[in-house]
């Protein structure tokens, strides 16, 4: 690949049964991929990105009207990149047929796991992160072997565009394939019988999703978000949790679905916890306005969706500190807020805030934090901020979510070598690295046995003195 992706064509997309119905052939001829075939897939894509990273770079700051390139390199091109790495370098690994025990009352005999692709596996993508949500899933079913096909959110056309136009310089569309279009396309695509799907989006739009897989008992990984809480402990320093709880926050601003949605704070400390964010914040972000590090909410709509969320909060009794008060707003950029005595009527503390707003909940005890977030519903991260190694150990064993950083954020989603996924609402099924590899694969059991056959000392007639002595020796 030499030419910049902007100036390749873009194609239409192709009528969808029949792009699935190609890629399905196309898997019938090759069923099982070798080694060498997938990690050629995989370092030709990660070429690609690293060839057109301006070209990517580009096309998602003009959906957001204003995305910070360092983010996009950072959150997006960097473990794209990485992941495509870990997955060429462990591949032969993953690939090899695991061998299991045969139990003695049924020697002599072998067992082992083959790890089979799947066939043709469907990726729906969100829009907030759309080269990573997208790469990071097709990276994981490329290494399985399989053939892909991803829907890219009409939220992030010039995302999608430019991605489309990437991987078909690189793939057959019978091997990968981009669908580009509206709500209704999505739907169809929700409804192909893939073996497997793939959807990263809003909780409300995953049951859809689900429902539509449901009638091709297609199995799903969704990846849902919800309100990930961050628990700040008693004794950590204030300055220390405040500003890696303030980068969490304000990377993509807000619109991450592992950011910290809410923090619960020792009620002692609430005004000194505000206060240390809006330092940690300014040290950040200097400014909101005009700072090509701070990224745009995505689209009016959604800006629209923030402000709504501000206004009930203040019109049900909270305190909303705008901490960019002092400067003018310009564009989609919206500031960092903090807001306190809020309540669970507030729509703030209902949904997902995917936003740079921050409620901060009071606390008297770490139990009592505890039991706030264990009568939510499950949260796609959690964040505790505490150097106390038993209550580090206590809130791992007394909470769940779909993974956990203890004294950080965000970063857990960053390790290859880590599952991600949700738990109940905030989702279900894994991906990333060898969780990735294993859920586009069917792990098959296969029993060996070669000319002797001591299995026929249990066929009938039943009742002999050898089959009862068989089931004395191994009924016990």
């Amino acid at each position: 690949m030499t030419s910049p992706i902007t100036q390749l064509p873009v194609h239409s997309d192709l009528d969808l049964p029949a792009l699935f119905d190609a890629q399905r052939q196309a898997f019938a001829n090759n069923p099982m991929p070798p080694a060498a075939q997938r990690r050629q897939w995989l370092r030709s894509l990660r070429e690609a990105l690293l060839q057109n990273q301006q070209s990517l770079i580009e096309a998602i700051d003009r959906d957001f009207d204003g995305r910070s390139a360092d983010e996009t390199l950072l959150a997006e091109l960097m473990p794209s990149i990485q992941g495509l790495r870990h997955a060429e370098r462990h591949l032969q690994r993953w690939m090899k047929p695991s061998r299991r025990t045969v139990g003695l009352a049924f020697q002599p005999a072998s067992a082992q796991v083959l790890y089979q692709p799947l066939g043709v596996v469907g990726v729906i993508v969100p829009w907030n992160y759309p080269l990573l949500l997208a790469i990071g899933p097709l990276t994981c079913a490329l290494a399985a072997g399989n053939r892909v096909m991803l829907k890219l959110s009409e939220a992030s056309p010039a995302s999608g565009k430019a991605l489309k136009t990437l991987l078909e310089r690189v793939f057959p569309a019978d091997l990968v394939s981009v669908v580009l279009g509206e709500v209704e396309v999505g739907q169809a695509f929700a409804r192909l019988p893939f073996d497997h799907l793939l959807f990263t989006g809003s909780t409300s739009v995953g049951r859809q999703v689900m429902l539509a897989a449901a009638t091709n008992l297609t199995p799903v990984t969704l990846e849902l978000g919800g309100k990930s809480p961050a628990i700040v402990c008693a004794s950590v320093p204030l300055e220390t949790a405040a500003e890696r709880i303030a980068f969490g926050k304000g990377l993509n601003a807000g619109q991450t679905c592992v950011a910290p949605d809410y923090v619960l704070v020792p009620r002692e400390r609430l005004d000194a916890f505000a206060e240390a964010y809006q330092r940690a914040m300014r040290r950040l972000y200097p400014r909101i306005a005009d700072n090509p590090d701070y990224s745009a909410i995505i689209n009016t709509r959604q800006l629209q969706r923030l402000e709504r969320l501000l206004t009930d909060a203040r019109d049900k009794g909270a305190r909303v500190l705008d901490l960019y008060a002092d400067e003018p707003r310009q564009g989609r950029r919206l500031p960092p807020h903090v807001l306190m005595a809020v309540n669970d009527d507030m729509q703030v503390m209902q949904d997902e805030i995917f936003g740079p707003l921050l409620p901060l909940v009071p606390y008297d005890n770490l139990d009592q934090a505890l039991a706030y977030i264990n009568q939510r519903p499950r949260p796609l991260a959690l964040y505790y901020f505490g150097y106390d190694r038993a209550e580090q150990a206590h809130v791992l064993r007394n909470t769940h979510s779909g993974g956990v950083c203890l004294n950080d954020t965000l970063l857990h989603v960053a390790q290859d070598d880590l599952p991600f996924g949700g738990v109940g609402p905030s989702g279900m099924g894994h991906y990333h690295g060898h969780e990735g590899f294993l859920t586009f694969s069917k792990a098959k059991a296969v029993l060996a046995k070669q000319r002797l056959n001591t299995a026929r000392l249990i066929y009938p007639p039943y009742g002999k003195a050898l089959q009862r002595l068989i089931f004395k020796l191994f009924i016990r």
